[in-house]
């Protein structure tokens, strides 16, 4: 039994195993990285493969700066459940900055196409914004003048019809 078990009058074997999961994420919102991530390892040991876990770490990456990092966990997340918004989101957006429109493209367009996203509003208006750049509306044909072949055959056509 540890001291603080001890005076805080818990038995041996009901102390509660944290949470290294909620920890994680306490952590990340305080902006301490570095501390979160290794929560966030801890939680992946405990439940490997957990998409929350894997896509919460990806998050930690970006804001800390480590674009590839972020994109490999993103990625495994997506061998999970190849449907996770937040990935598809996350990898559009990294790409992006990557200048690799052509994959931002495709998570963005997955992101906003994924049935009942639980994103926010503000998430899918980013997304949505993002693509309208990377997708400039299209330019009509120009308008041909006729060309003075058509009245003729116009004229023919009306020829043959009238059996001259």
């Amino acid at each position: 039994m540890g001291l603080l078990s001890f005076f805080a009058g818990t038995a041996k074997g009901t102390e509660e195993k944290p949470d290294y999961y909620e920890e994680g994420l306490s952590l990340a919102r305080s902006e301490r990285f570095h501390e979160a991530l290794t929560s966030l390892r801890l939680s992946l040991r405990e439940r490997p493969g957990d998409v929350a876990t894997l896509e919460q770490m990806g998050v930690v990456y970006t804001r800390m700066g480590m674009a590839e990092d972020a994109v490999k966990m993103y990625q495994r997340a997506l061998e999970q459940d190849d449907s996770s918004p937040a990935s598809h989101y996350g990898l559009g957006f990294l790409f992006l900055n990557q200048g690799n429109e052509e994959r931002a493209e495709r998570h963005l367009d997955t992101f906003l196409s994924l049935p009942g996203i639980t994103a926010g509003p503000d998430h899918v208006q980013h997304a949505e914004e993002a693509l309208a750049r990377l997708r400039p509306p299209p330019t009509p044909p120009p308008s041909q003048p006729s060309s003075p072949a058509e009245p003729q055959a116009s004229a023919l056509g009306e020829d043959l019809e009238l059996g001259l």
